[in-house]
């Protein structure tokens, strides 16, 4: 079942679930973020890596070349043509056992060709998200810091999960930074 913002909000200010956590949806000049119907608008930092495949690096999954990537830090960010940045949510969530997320992109960015990719959190997940954002135009393509960058629905299981990220120690649980992949 599809958690409604009712529970999201009593949820996340009892037990710290979304941390800072934005108790109405704010959209005055902004990309849209905080509690919306049935889910969560995250933001995206200042904190960014760009991209920049100088030497036609492979990227491969198992072990992230760190060379490839400038960091930057700043108000917007820009990404260049058919590349991507890594960069983190402002939020930072405690997922509980029998919840699970997924998450989508908001359709301002997607209009724009630029394309969010988060992964689900897991039961029992921690942690600052990891959000990666595609360019697929031939364009720079502008992103803007601390707005809305992709909307989170919370997903409620009417059984425990026998084994949660937290159980199998996952490789990304409780991140604080940017995480390139990483095979442990």
């Amino acid at each position: 079942m599809i958690k409604s913002d009712t529970w999201i909000k009593k949820f996340s200010i009892e037990h710290k679930m979304i941390e800072p956590f934005v108790e109405n949806q704010v959209s005055k000049d902004v990309i849209s973020y905080g509690i919306s119907s049935y889910g969560y608008d995250m933001r995206i930092s200042d904190e960014f890596k760009i991209f920049e495949n100088r030497n036609s690096t492979v990227i491969d999954p198992k072990k992230s070349n760190v060379e490839s990537f400038v960091d930057f830090k700043g108000r917007a960010c820009i990404i260049p043509p058919n590349s991507f940045v890594l960069a983190r949510s402002v939020e930072y969530f405690r997922i509980p056992r029998n919840i699970i997320t997924i998450c989508f992109g908001k359709s301002t960015y997607a209009r724009c060709g630029i394309i969010v990719n988060v992964t689900p959190f897991e039961p029992e997940w921690e942690g600052y998200a990891t959000i990666a954002v595609s360019n697929t135009t031939m364009h720079p393509a502008k992103i803007y810091s601390f707005e809305g960058i992709a909307q989170i629905l919370f997903l409620e299981s009417d059984e425990i999960c026998e084994v949660s990220y937290a159980d199998k120690k996952g490789r990304y649980q409780k991140q604080k930074e940017i995480t390139l992949a990483r095979k442990e």
